[in-house]
Formats: structure tokens, sequence, C-alpha cells
């Protein structure tokens, strides 16, 4: 079958999106994989699918899909792209949208400097619902990887994160402590693994290694988690600017049980077909 898609990124952070409004759209995980192949399909890290909302008072339903063809259940460089795509191809009209994905509904805000706001939600530190297997919630824990003892925050951002400092982000092991951390025993769906470099508390670098995709150029609810543990610990104000390899996203985040807001550019690349 022919597919007609749209690439779109988020700080480098790169998807495939498709318009199932219309028609629905049911691919299978070897399919998503030779979408997301950067030398046989499209190439990318997430393959967005847009379908028509399932709940009153949302306009729009997504699914998120990793490179490896597994669904996950949030992505916040997506959420952005998601409110550029369907405004602009005419599938929406506001500069205000609320579209549901697996673990809840997102807010999304287009600026008139056509940057993106997006409600990420209020964060959950509660181990068994990140899920992270611990003893009680806690602002750090310690976790053993391959005998060392790595200082760390967990946190769910709809989706599980953890998140660990390094002294000098260029040169953290990423590639390395990312898949291990990923796979842990105690996060029995695996996580986002995000390694932060605090440059002051208002500014931060990180890295990300993504569950199922491996380290990206840009994570937002990755961001997001660097912000929040950081603060909880805290280690930073209630707005932080997280410096990605991709570029920079704000986040503000009151504490408690506020949302964590999160700004930043969603950019189109081109549109474009495809054989199935």
């Amino acid at each position: 079958m022919k597919l007609e898609f749209t690439k779109m990124h988020g700080l480098g952070n790169d998807f495939v999106v498709l318009d199932a409004t219309r028609v629905s759209i049911e691919l299978d995980t070897a399919q998503l994989q030779f979408l997301a192949d950067r030398h046989r399909g499209v190439g990318c890290d997430q393959v967005l699918i847009v379908d028509p909302a399932r709940t009153a008072g949302t306009d729009f339903y997504y699914r998120i899909y990793n490179a490896d063809g597994n669904e996950v259940e949030q992505c916040g460089n997506g959420a952005r792209c998601l409110a550029v795509f369907v405004h602009g191809r005419g599938l929406f009209n506001k500069d205000e949208l609320v579209a549901e994905t697996s673990s809840g509904q997102v807010q999304m805000i287009i600026l008139p400097d056509q940057q993106v706001s997006v409600n990420m939600g209020v964060p959950d530190f509660n181990p068994p619902t990140i899920p992270f297997m611990a003893d009680a919630k806690a602002a750090s824990y310690t976790l053993d990887v391959n005998g060392k003892a790595l200082t760390i925050g967990a946190v769910s951002m709809g989706n599980p994160h953890v998140v660990t400092h390094v002294t000098d982000i260029d040169n953290a092991r990423v590639s390395e402590l990312g898949p291990l951390i990923e796979q842990h025993e105690r996060l029995p769906q695996h996580a986002n693994v995000g390694f932060m470099e605090i440059i002051a508390s208002n500014h931060i670098r990180l890295r990300v290694y993504e569950r199922g995709t491996g380290e990206t150029l840009a994570c937002g609810t990755g961001a997001c988690a660097a912000a929040v543990t950081g603060r909880q610990q805290g280690l930073l104000d209630d707005k932080v600017t997280v410096e990605l390899p991709g570029g920079n996203l704000s986040i503000q985040w009151e504490g408690g049980d506020a949302p964590v807001w999160m700004t930043g550019p969603a950019t189109h690349v081109f549109d474009g077909q495809i054989e199935l």
C-alpha cells in the first residue's frame, strides 16, 4: 500500500507523522520499523499516528511508536509536532487544542512566535506507578549498575524516566550506561535515561537515551523529567532552560500538584509518499 506521510522534528528529535483522521491506519511492527529505518525507509526516532478523538472534550487521539515498533505512552517533542501538524494541514483551526494518548490528555498552545507550549501534566514520583522498584518514594535513589552505585531520580511524565547527574555532559557514558539503566531489573517497563549536567539553578545540559530508540538529539519528556527531579532534590528553580544536543527547551514546574509546562519549537521538514 502507498502511505502519505509528513516528516517533522522537534529540536532534531524526528518523526514520521501519519494522518489517520479520515482513513484508519494500522501498521504492524515490521512496517513501523521500516518507516523508522534511516537507510531503507524514511527514518525517524518515532512514528506518530493521528486519529480522531476518542473522548469528549478532546480534539484528537494519537499513537506514538518508537523506532523498534513498540508503542509508548507519551512524547513531549511529538506533542508539539502534533499541534503544528494538525494546524498546518487544516485539520484544526484554533491555537489551543487537547489531544489524548494512552497515558492521558495533553493540552497544547501554539504561541504567536510559532513556539508551542505543552501542558505535560503533573509529574508522578510514586515508584509503583513510574514503575520503579523501591521501598518508598524519595527524591533520589541508589541504583546498582554493573557493581557501581549510581544516584538517580525517578519520575513518570506519562512514561518512565530515570535521571542521573554528570559533571561533564560531553564525556558522559551515555552509550554505555544508557542501555544498562534502561533495562535495569528495577525498571519493569524499562525507562528513558537522562544524563544531566547542572550549569546553574536555572540552566542544565542534558542528553537522553530513549527507551527503544537510543540517544536522540532531544527528548521533551526527558527535559521535563530532568527539571522536576532536579527541583525535587533542591537543585533547580521552578523555571529551567534545558540545553539538549538539538537545541533548548523551557521547562516550568511550580512543584506539588502543578502541571509541568514545556515550551519549544516544532518544524515541518517535508511531505512524501512511501510504498509499504
